[in-house]
């Protein structure tokens, strides 16, 4: 299980994006009060896949399903946790270089073979001809948050608490920006260094974006990375204002100015890496 220092990146979706049932099944979940704040909703996440993940299950647990919720005057948005792709998940990543004995111990293999499938035909995109959603609505990166990530949003689209128990810090943007930003930045990056890890990475957010509906919502949430950081630090985080000047001095020729904010955003989220190692 990931640790609970880390940062996500999700899409919301209005409700068209769904099928019949599904639009019914979210519309009765906001109106009964279930959907769970992004503060809340990594810590219950986590307790409901290590739950389901107890010693001698034989079949994949069935999970109810949750979701993170956005409202707006004009309609509402939701980001499903798709805690049985979890679940498939951590099992098969909970045998990853363990003993074959204590691996079946603790993930028996029927639950592995289960597991197995259910990951193959999510990634197959079977589950999308199916039922007409993509395969992930969020993405999770521990102990730091993704260079990538930051080329989707521009600084006025950020949002920073700072109240006691509730500090966050979120940049929220739409999908079709998003998907603009993250084009020009791949375009930049192709004829400046080529096929480079970086524009690999870059274009693989790209493609995922594709997968949502136009009228989403995209969002970066510090996470619990925020209780590493104080306000101060948060409040100075100029971290997409990095990656554009980056970008810019790329796509200017100016290899230099290009390289010192690339520099200075490696330099601040490694700092925060090396927390994991701290006892």
């Amino acid at each position: 299980m990931p640790s609970l220092f880390a940062s996500y990146l999700r899409v919301y979706e209005p409700l068209t994006a769904f099928d019949r049932d599904r639009q019914s099944y979210w519309r009765r979940y906001v109106e009964q009060g279930r959907a769970v704040a992004p503060v809340e909703g990594p810590g219950r996440q986590r307790s409901s896949v290590i739950e389901a993940l107890g010693a001698g299950w034989t079949r994949l647990p069935d999970l109810p399903d949750e979701a993170y919720v956005l409202e707006t005057d004009e309609s509402l948005l939701v980001c499903p946790w798709n805690l049985r792709i979890r679940v498939a998940e951590a099992a098969l990543s909970a045998r990853d270089g363990v003993p074959p004995v204590l691996a079946d111990a603790f993930v028996p293999p029927v639950l592995a073979g289960q597991a197995k499938a259910v990951v193959d035909d999510w990634r197959s995109g079977a589950r999308v001809l199916e039922h007409g959603v993509p395969r992930v609505h969020e993405q999770i990166a521990t102990w730091g948050v993704p260079l990538r990530w930051f080329v989707l949003f521009e600084p006025q689209e950020r949002h920073h608490v700072t109240a006691p128990h509730r500090r966050s810090l979120r940049f929220r943007t739409e999908i079709s920006k998003a998907r603009r930003r993250s084009s020009r930045a791949l375009a930049v990056l192709r004829k400046s260094v080529g096929e480079a890890p970086i524009t690999e990475a870059v274009e693989e957010a790209a493609r995922w974006l594709e997968e949502f509906h136009p009228r989403s919502v995209v969002e970066l949430d510090y996470g619990g990375l925020v209780e590493l950081l104080s306000d101060e630090t948060l409040a100075a985080d100029d971290s997409p204002e990095l990656v554009a000047a980056g970008l810019a001095g790329l796509a200017r020729g100016e290899a230099e100015e290009a390289s010192t904010a690339y520099d200075r955003l490696v330099a601040r989220w490694r700092a925060v890496q090396l927390l994991e190692r701290c006892n």
